[in-house]
């Protein structure tokens, strides 16, 4: 549950930022969201969540 919640809001800063900077137009991100809940609901949901939860493994790893 951890990483989920900071992968959101790791996102939600990331689309924050892009709408400010007028790089991302709100009906964008709007239109992106929409698309994450859709593919939350496809067969594809436990694939995209396995390889988050892997990609922040390897971020986890890395000792700076």
């Amino acid at each position: 549950m951890v990483v989920s919640v900071s992968a959101v809001l790791l996102l939600g800063v990331t689309v924050v930022f892009f709408v400010r900077k007028s790089s991302l137009k709100p009906v964008h991100a709007i239109i992106c969201a929409l698309l994450g809940f859709y593919l939350s609901t496809t067969s594809m949901a436990p694939s995209i969540r396995d390889a988050g939860t892997s990609f922040a493994g390897v971020v986890n790893g890395i000792h700076f």
